[in-house]
Order: C-alpha cells, then sequence, then structure tokens
C-alpha cells in the first residue's frame, strides 16, 4: 500500500540544529544582558533585545515570543535601574521602541502560525487528491507480491503527477509507473487519464507495444480536448512511463521505456539497470515513433525483484548537492521483502535530502513468488 512520509526522522545534525534553534532567542537575551552589565555603557545591548524578540517570533510559539518580549523589556528596564537612568528620556524613547518591536513580533508570530496552518491544510487536500487517484496497489498479483511507495515533495504544497498502478491481466501482471510534467491539477487530471487508459487496456492489449499505442491515442485525445489552453500547458504535456509485464508462466519480464527512467533488477544480492534497448520518447509526443515500441526481455526468476521509481528518486539531492545514488543504496536491501525495501528506501531518502523533499517520489516494487 502507498506510504506517506510523515513518522520518519531525518538526519542527527538536522533533528540536532532544529533543537537548539529555539535556545536561540533566550541566548540572545543573555548576550544583551551581558553587554549591558559588563561592557562601556555606549555599547547598547538594544540590537540584541530586538533581535531575540524577532528570532522568538519565527522560532516560538506564541507564549514563548510574549516571554521573551516581556523578558527584554524587563531586562532593559533594570539596567535603565542599575544606571540610574530612570530620568533620562533617551533611555525611555528606547525601552518605547523595544516594546513595539515586542508587539510587533507577537503579531508577526501569529501571522506565520496562520500560514503555516494554512500550508498544512492545503498539502494535505492536495495529499488526499493525489492519494484518491493511486489506488492502493494489491500486496499480491498472480505469482507476484507488490508494494509501493509515494512521497510529496517537501518544497510546495502544489500536487504532483507521479502514478503507478498493477492488474493482474490474461497476460501476467502488468505494470505501469510514470510522471506527467508540471504540477497542479492539471497534472493529476493528467494522470488520473493515462491510470483510467491503463486500468481499461491492461486486460485487452495482446501485448506490450499495443499497450504503449493505446495509451499514447488516450493521452492525445486527452490533450486535444484543451484547444484554448496555451501549448506549454497541453501541446507539450507529456508523460514519462514504463510499463512492465510479469507473465505467470515464464521466468522473464517484458518492458517498454517511454523516456522514463530504467527499472532496476534485483537478482541473488546484485543490482541490474534494465537499459531499454530502443527507448521511446514520453506518451503524447508519440508521433516521433510511429507504431514503434520495443519490448525488452530479462529474467525474472522466483525471489527476484523488480524497482519501478519515478526520476524524484535518482534527482534527490544531498547537502552538497550530489544526487542520490540509488543502485548503490539498494545493493544492501536487494534481499529484503518488498515492503522492508520500500521502508529502507523512504527512511534513506528522507535522510539523505535532510527532510527537504525537492520532488514528488513514486516508487513501485515487484518481487516473483516461487509457484505453488
Amino acid at each position: 500500500m502507498a506510504r506517506s512520509p510523515e513518522g520518519h526522522g531525518v538526519t542527527h545534525s538536522a533533528g540536532a540544529r532544529s533543537r537548539l534553534l529555539p535556545v536561540l532567542p533566550a541566548l540572545l537575551l543573555f548576550i544583551g544582558l551581558f553587554v549591558g552589565l559588563f561592557t562601556p555603557r555606549d555599547v547598547r545591548p538594544d540590537a540584541f533585545l530586538a533581535t531575540a524578540m524577532i528570532s522568538a517570533a519565527a522560532l516560538l510559539p506564541l507564549w514563548g515570543t510574549v516571554l521573551i518580549g516581556v523578558g527584554a523589556c524587563a531586562i532593559f528596564v533594570g539596567l535603565m535601574v542599575d544606571f540610574n537612568d530612570l530620568g533620562d528620556a533617551t533611555a525611555y524613547s528606547e525601552l518605547a521602541t523595544l516594546a513595539a518591536i515586542a508587539a510587533f513580533a507577537v503579531f508577526f508570530n501569529r501571522l506565520l502560525g496562520r500560514r503555516a496552518h494554512q500550508l498544512v491544510l492545503v498539502r494535505s487536500v492536495a495529499e488526499t487528491a493525489q492519494l484518491a487517484v493511486l489506488h492502493p496497489v494489491p500486496r499480491h498479483l498472480g505469482h507476484v507480491t507488490l508494494e509501493s511507495l509515494y512521497l510529496a515533495a517537501a518544497a510546495e504544497a502544489r500536487i504532483g503527477g507521479d502514478l503507478y498502478e498493477a492488474m493482474h491481466t490474461p497476460h501476467g501482471v502488468r505494470l505501469l509507473i510514470g510522471d506527467v510534467r508540471g504540477k497542479g491539477l492539471l497534472a493529476i487530471q493528467t494522470a488520473a487519464t493515462l491510470l483510467s487508459a491503463f486500468r481499461e487496456a491492461a486486460h485487452d492489449a495482446p501485448d506490450l507495444p499495443h499497450l504503449a499505442r493505446r495509451l499514447e491515442t488516450s493521452m492525445s485525445r486527452h490533450a486535444s480536448q484543451y484547444p484554448g489552453l496555451p501549448g506549454s500547458e497541453i501541446a507539450e504535456r507529456f508523460i514519462t512511463a514504463l510499463l512492465a509485464e510479469i507473465p505467470d508462466d515464464e521466468p522473464v519480464v517484458r518492458t517498454v521505456t517511454c523516456g522514463h527512467p530504467p527499472p532496476l533488477l534485483l537478482h541473488r544480492g546484485e543490482v541490474r539497470e534494465l537499459q531499454p534497448s530502443a527507448p521511446s520518447p514520453p506518451l503524447n509526443l508519440g508521433m516521433l515513433v510511429g507504431d514503434g515500441y520495443h519490448v525488452d526481455l530479462a529474467p525474472f526468476h522466483p525471489g527476484d525483484q523488480l524497482l519501478l521509481y519515478t526520476d524524484g528518486v535518482t534527482e534527490t539531492r544531498d547537502r552538497s548537492g550530489a544526487f542520490y545514488p540509488l543502485t548503490e543504496r539498494i545493493r544492501s536491501w536487494s534481499g529484503e521483502a518488498p515492503h522492508h525495501l520500500l521502508d529502507h528506501l523512504h527512511r534513506d531518502l528522507i535522510a539523505y535530502s535532510g527532510g527537504e523533499l525537492d520532488d514528488d517520489i513514486a516508487a513501485l516494487v515487484a518481487r516473483r513468488r516461487p509457484s505453488l
């Protein structure tokens, strides 16, 4: 079944930073007090106290922001008493400025809180819409065990176009994974159209090339229904896709690649990319290949696993900008059951990116079980 990203931690360093940041406002208050007490009187603590209040607005809840604001003003009043400045009009002017900053910090904190709540709601609706289109994949189809993974990008709250599906047909288990160019409602609508076409055609198409042509026809019709939209919105919209077929009575897997990243075959601890010998362009660009869709064949024995994924996996970056080394990382988990393998991949992607995924991610694992 599809998994979402909640409940998994990030790297140790990222967690340590998240714990230290809320201490920053209190630390700035302490520095301001130290500057006021132990430096010449012409060195003012106002900048540290003001920075403490503004940082509290961004890092702390409302009660913490109020507490830091009251503390900053109290420190300044204490310094006025200590230096006998109660009759100094300039000191009162500085105190009024700090009080105004404290009030602004409370207002800013409330504003940030409302925006954060709105973002959580929008992301929740977006993920719900995404998962409504992505039906749960059955755990078992024929002689194949399946598991799927979907992670929404943390960078934005828009709906993505990553998709997957698996069906048991008279020709064996047929799999689809794809990625719609762009985001938003149009992307999810395009993904829904492709999934509907696959669910309808997967049973009837005699082979994968016929199935690919059926999907191409459906996507072309879908695009032609929106003549009023700019070309960048529809005419240039395409879907990278990979089709796979696992026959019930043959230890092989057949694939057709339409501009999509190659799947990984996991066999006895070895990981191999199934590079297409003649890749086809993405769907909705089928006019570039005419009727030609090439099928690649690879051995697929009991115990072997096939990992299909979208480019959000391999394009995940760490803090240095390096791409996620999927083939290298997946090798140590290749003997795991599909759900354990995707659990490892899930946690590793979150940790590798520091908890900041920039693109949606979808993955599908198929494992051939021994015949009964």
